[in-house]
This record gives structure tokens, sequence and C-alpha cells, in this order.
């Protein structure tokens, strides 16, 4: 039942994409582990840990594209819940640190100590358990996003003004995540990891199993995706984004069907933000930044919105053209990334996907007028 559920929204190429990314996934870091250094097959591990992290970003993209491109809701915000399951990530990693500081004190992370903490705040006792961190990393973005959008959508705030709220959200949080006395680290957050489940997260093979966790989280993210989007649920989803105000006049809850789809975009951002965390190997409140949120809408309509495969391809080709440019040309960076985003908006409406897909279109319909 759950399996059929799961596969009914999967076409094909959709299908072939899955197994593209879990082949990533499991090809690279055997490379890695398998072929020697001097070997051409070897793969390094800092191209383990940039395909994690194009992963990772590819993943928020999805998460991005389950609220705009099929509900209708343009999110400045979802940077946040990236940041906010990785904050409680980078927590679970520092109460592993243990007496292996600075400071040498068992309990308290080495920021606590500086900043003369005598005991743990409240908020932090449970993250030395990975299960309860696993748990914090769904339930705190799924909270925040249950939040805003109860409010939000029951009060049928739409179009620029929520995009102007969950921006405003971002920004909020980041203000405040870069005091002192919010006990997170401040303005320099949580760095110098050392362990996750026992094992090192310096080591080749961990960066190995958090690149293949990557690539899978990303997969199960696209299935469940595509089975949302194509069952009636979807439908009806869709349908809110073409014509909110004839679903609410055939009786339709709207709100509800946004505050889901919210919701979950919320938890699937914050487990993208978790697993990005220990493959950088640090956290703070700059994640936090509208910016970083509106990099993710750029990456959704680069690859084409409401496609499910374009996020992904749009994060991957804006964050390589991002670390190529900003190592050989750092300061033509954001230039490039807005008129990418203009020539996007003014040539390619659908992203590069969707160009793909006229493409086909077109050549199919060649063959069909060619005379026999």
């Amino acid at each position: 039942m759950i399996t059929r559920f799961l596969l009914q929204g999967m076409d094909r190429g959709l299908r072939l994409f899955v197994l593209l990314v879990l082949a990533i996934g499991i090809v690279l870091p055997l490379l890695n582990q398998l072929m020697p250094p001097g070997s051409a097959l070897h793969v390094p591990s800092w191209v383990l840990q940039l395909i994690g992290k194009y992963l990772c970003y590819a993943l928020l993209a999805l998460a991005v594209d389950l609220v705009w491109g099929f509900c209708g809701i343009l999110s400045l915000g979802h940077g946040a819940f990236f940041a906010l399951g990785g904050y409680c990530m980078g927590m679970y990693l520092m109460r592993q640190i243990g007496s292996r500081g600075v400071y040498g004190n068992p309990v308290l992370p080495d920021f606590m100590v500086f900043l003369n903490y005598k005991e743990l705040p409240w908020f932090w006792h449970g993250f030395d358990q990975f299960w309860f961190a696993a748990i914090m990393i769904f339930l705190v973005p799924s909270l925040l996003a249950f939040a805003l959008g109860w409010f939000a959508f029951r009060s049928r705030v739409t179009g620029v003004y929520l995009s102007i709220i969950t921006q405003a959200m971002t920004f909020a949080l980041m203000l405040a995540f870069f005091r002192n006395d919010m006990g997170l680290g401040g303005n320099n957050g949580m760095t110098d990891f050392k362990d996750i489940l026992g094992f090192s997260v310096q080591a080749d093979s961990t960066r190995a199993v958090l690149c293949f966790a990557s690539a899978f989280a990303l997969a199960l993210g696209l299935v469940i995706s595509a089975a949302i989007v194509g069952s009636r649920f979807g439908k009806a989803l869709t349908a809110v984004r073409d014509a909110e105000s004839r679903m609410r006049f055939l009786g339709y809850r709207v709100e509800g069907y946004k505050l889901f789809v919210f919701v979950l975009s919320a938890a699937m951002a914050g487990l993208a933000g978790a697993i990005y965390v220990p493959q950088v190997g640090i956290i703070n409140p700059g994640e936090f930044s509208p910016a970083n949120s509106i990099e993710a809408v750029i990456w959704v309509a680069v690859g084409g919105r409401g496609t499910l495969i374009g996020p992904v391809i749009g994060a991957v080709i804006v964050n390589f053209g991002k670390t190529w440019l900003t190592g050989a040309l750092p300061e033509v960076w954001l230039f490039a990334l807005g008129a990418m985003f203009i020539a996007v908006t003014l040539f390619l409406p659908k992203g590069v996907v969707g160009l793909w897909s006229q493409i086909r279109t077109r050549g199919a319909t060649r063959k069909a007028r060619a005379p026999a």
C-alpha cells in the first residue's frame, strides 16, 4: 500500500533520475574508499564534501519547489528552516566533544565556558543523544512553519505579503541567533566538531557515508514529493495554486492544504541543513541570512519551477558556478547570479528542464509533420 502510494507519482524519467542520484551517492564514496589515492578513479575527500553539499542544497531547493511550484507559496524564509535543522545537528555534535574541548569541560561547550555559563541551558538537554537530536531536526522547523502558516493561511495572507513575512521571520531569527545570550554560540556559531555517532567527522569514511546520506535524503525527498504531487491531494494543491478563490467556492479548506505542504517542506529543509552541517564543519547565524533563502528561490527558477527534477538541477548548476566563480573571479559572482536570474526570467520562464521539454516537443512535432 505504502509502496504503491510512493510510486504512483513517478514517471519513467523521474525514476531514472532518482536512480542516478542514488548511483552518485553509492559510486563516488566507493571510489573514494576502494581506489588508491594515485588511481585515476580515486575520488578525493574534498570532492565528496562538495558533492554532499550540493545534494543538501538540492534537497533545500526541492523543499522550496514543493510550496512554490505546486502550491503557489513563494517562501523567502526556507533558509531559516535549513539553518534550524543545522543548529539542531550542531548542538548534538557539540555535546559529543565532551572533555576534548579547549577548556576540557565535559558538559559545557567551549563557547559557554568562555562566556562564563555556570550550567547547561535547559534547551540543550537531550542533545547528547542522537535519537533526540534527530527528532528535533524535524520537529523544530516543522513547529515554526506550523505556527507561521497557521496564522498566515487562516488570515488569508497570500502573494507578496506572505513572502515579506517569511523574509522578516528569517531576518529576525538571524538577529536573535547573533546574540551571545541565546546560548547558541553567538556570531561565531558552532564548530570544531569531533564525532558523529562515535565516528570522526574528519575521517574519509565518515565523509563517504555523509555523501551517501545526502544522496539518499534527496532521493527520498523526490519520491515523497512525487507521491504527494501525483495524488488527489497533489491535484488539489495545484488547483489551489492556479485558482485559490474557486477552490474556496467549491468548499475546500484551502488553508489545510497549504499548511500541510508548508510544514512538510520545512521538515525537508531542516533535514537538508542537518546533513549539511557535519560536512562543512560549522553552523553560524549567517545561514539565516535572507540572501540564502532568495538564492534557493533562484535555484528553483533556474532549474524549472513545478518540475521536481528542475530544482535539483538548478541547485547544482548555480552552486557549481558559484564555486568556480568565487575562486576565479570573486568580484563577479553576485553580478553573474543576478544576470542568470534575469536571463531565466526573460528567456527561460520554465527553467532548464522546461527548455529541454520544449526541445523534445518541437522535435516530436517535426517528426509528425515530416512526410512518410
